[in-house]
C-alpha cells in the first residue's frame, strides 16, 4: 500500500522499478534490517553458548573432589575427548580474549610441559582402565610454540595414558608465524589428522591494528606443508568486525581463503570485551565497524562461502559437503562445545592445562585460569580444578534445548519429553512465549519449535530466551 501511494505521486519511480529490479531487493533488504533491529540484533549482548550454563555461572563448590570422582566414574566403553591447553604465544594478538601469555624464550614453556606431563600421569592413574580417546585437541595460545621434542614427549605420555580409538580425530591449532616443517612432522607422527589455522584478515592495516602480521603467502605455504604431511582436514578461522575492517577488505580475505580450498571455515564475530581481555584496550573503539556494518560483513562472507560450494553449518561455520562436519549437520548429529561446532559425539571432554574446561555427564569443571596457580596445584599432587557447575535435570534439559537450537535451529518437544520427562515443561512454556515475542522469526506448531530462515541472525538472542541464568548483570559480546 505504501508503494502504491507513492506511485500515485510519482510514476517515474514505478518505471525505475521495472527497469531496475535491484531497487526492490534494496527495499526488501532494508525492511529485513529494520525488523531485525526491532528484535534487538544490533543492541543486545548475549552468550555464544558453547556451554550451558555459561562460564560466569561456574562456582567454587564444584572442583577437585568432583573432578577426580567424575573422571574415575567414566564408562571405559565410551571413548572420550581430551583437550590440552598451551597458554603461551610468541606474540600477543590484541583482539584475542583467550587465556594466554607472551613469552620471549622457551624456558617457561618447557617448565609448563613438565607440569602437563605430571597432570597426564594423574589422569592415567585416575581414569578407568581401558578408556580410549575419540578426540584429541591441542589449543591455546599457540600449540606450535612447542618444540618438536616437547611435542614428542606430550604425545607419548598421552598415548600411554589413553590410546586413540579406531576412528579418532586429532586436531591442532596452528600459528603459521610460530610453525615449522619439523613441528608439523612431529604432530603428524603423533597422529594429527586435522589442523586449524587462524587467518582473521589478510589486510595489512587490519593486521597491524590487532597485532597479528601474517601474510597470505606464509599461510598458503603452511597449508601446503600440512597437506604434504598427510593432514586431510584443514580449518581456517576468519573474524569480522575487526578494527579498520571494511567490506572490501573482508571480501578480499574471503577470496584468498577460498583459494586455499579449506575443508572448513569458522567465521567469528570479533568480541570486544576489554573488561575481560585487557589487551583489547590497545584497539581504539572508534576503529571498530558498527553493528550494521558487522551484519553486512557476516552476510556477505556467508554468501561468498555458499557460492564457493560450502555448506552453512550452524550460525558461523562452513564446510565442504563431503566433510564430516557437514555430514553431521545433515544427519542431525552436530554438536557444540568450547571449540565451536563439532561432530564429536563423546559423552565427556577432559580438559588438561591451565584454564581448561572439562565437560562430564554430571557437569562442568574448569582448571585454575592463572598459570602459576595451575602449576602449584599439580606440583602439589592435586587437581587444578577450581570451579564448575553440577547439572541438575532442569539444567540438562535447557542445555540440550539451547544446543539443539544453536546447531539445528529446531527443537522437538516430544524428544525432550522422552529424555527428560516433566522437566521439559518449562521449555515448552518458553517456546510459547518466544513464539509470540519473535513472531515472523520463529514458528511453533505440533510440538516443533523452528527458527525460520528470516530469524537465523537472531539465533543467539532466541536461544537466550531458554536460559534460566541469563542475567543482565553478566556482560557478553554483541549478538552479531
Amino acid at each position: 500500500m505504501v508503494l502504491y501511494t507513492f506511485w500515485r505521486q510519482n510514476k517515474i519511480l514505478l518505471i525505475l522499478i521495472k527497469v531496475h529490479p535491484l531497487i526492490c531487493d534494496y527495499y526488501a533488504g532494508m525492511t529485513e534490517l529494520f525488523t531485525l533491529e526491532a528484535a534487538g540484533l544490533f543492541k543486545k549482548n548475549v552468550p555464544r553458548y558453547t556451554s550451558y550454563p555459561t562460564a560466569p555461572h561456574f562456582h567454587a563448590d564444584v572442583g577437585r573432589a568432583q573432578f577426580g570422582e567424575w573422571l574415575a566414574g567414566l564408562d571405559p566403553n565410551k571413548p572420550v575427548s581430551l583437550y590440552i591447553h598451551i597458554p603461551f604465544c610468541e606474540r600477543l594478538c590484541w583482539f584475542c580474549a583467550c587465556r594466554t601469555q607472551g613469552v620471549t624464550t622457551l624456558s617457561p614453556v618447557s617448565a609448563y610441559v613438565d607440569v602437563l606431563l605430571a597432570e597426564i600421569a594423574m589422569f592415567k592413574a585416575t581414569r578407568p582402565e581401558g578408556l580410549k580417546l575419540a578426540r584429541l585437541h591441542f589449543g591455546g595460545g599457540s600449540p606450535t610454540i612447542l618444540s618438536p621434542d616437547m611435542i614428542d614427549k606430550l604425545l607419548a605420555a598421552i598415548a600411554d595414558a589413553a590410546p586413540f580409538d579406531t576412528d579418532y580425530e586429532f586436531s591442532v591449532e596452528i600459528d603459521p608465524t610460530a610453525c615449522s616443517e619439523e613441528k608439523i612432522a612431529a604432530f603428524a607422527k603423533g597422529g594429527m589428522n586435522r589442523a586449524s589455522i587462524g587467518v582473521q584478515d589478510f589486510n595489512p592495516k587490519v593486521q597491524e591494528a590487532i597485532g597479528r602480521p601474517q601474510s597470505y603467502e606464509l599461510t598458503r605455504d603452511t597449508v601446503a606443508s600440512l597437506r604434504h604431511h598427510g593432514i586431510t582436514s584443514i580449518n581456517l578461522d576468519m573474524v569480522y568486525g575487526l578494527p579498520y575492517q571494511d567490506l572490501a577488505a573482508l571480501e578480499n580475505t574471503v577470496n584468498k581463503v577460498i583459494s586455499l580450498s579449506p575443508d572448513r571455515v569458522a567465521l567469528f564475530g570479533y568480541a570486544h570485551v576489554p573488561w575481560m581481555a585487557k589487551r583489547q584496550k590497545m584497539i581504539p573503539e572508534e576503529s571498530l565497524p558498527g553493528a550494521r556494518a558487522r551484519f553486512e560483513q557476516a552476510e556477505t562472507a556467508a554468501r561468498m562461502f555458499a557460492k564457493s560450494g560450502m555448506d552453512a553449518i550452524g550460525i558461523d561455520h562452513f564446510a565442504k559437503p563431503e566433510d564430516s562436519l557437514a555430514i553431521a549437520a545433515r544427519d542431525g548429529h552436530l554438536r557444540r562445545n568450547f571449540q565451536g561446532y563439532t561432530d564429536d559425539r563423546s559423552h565427556a571432554l577432559i580438559g588438561l592445562g591451565a584454564s581448561s574446561i572439562s565437560r562430564f555427564p554430571q557437569g562442568y569443571i574448569q582448571n585454575n585460569a592463572a598459570t602459576t596457580n595451575y602449576i602449584k596445584s599439580v606440583q602439589d599432587g592435586q587437581w587444578s580444578a577450581s570451579r564448575g557447575f553440577s547439572l541438575g535435570m532442569a539444567d540438562q534439559v535447557r542445555a540440550r534445548a539451547i544446543e539443539t537450537l544453536m546447531c539445528d535451529f529446531t527443537l522437538d518437544l516430544a524428544s525432550l519429553k522422552e529424555q527428560f520427562g516433566d522437566f521439559y515443561k518449562p521449555v515448552k512454556a518458553d517456546c510459547k512465549r518466544l513464539a509470540k515475542q519473535y513472531k515472523g522469526f520463529v514458528s511453533f506448531e505440533g510440538g516443533q519449535f523452528h527458527i525460520l530462515p528470516e530469524g537465523r541472525p537472531l539465533t543467539r538472542i532466541i536461544a537466550s530466551g531458554f536460559d534460566a541464568f541469563n542475567a543482565p548483570s553478566h556482560r557478553h559480546s554483541s549478538a552479531i
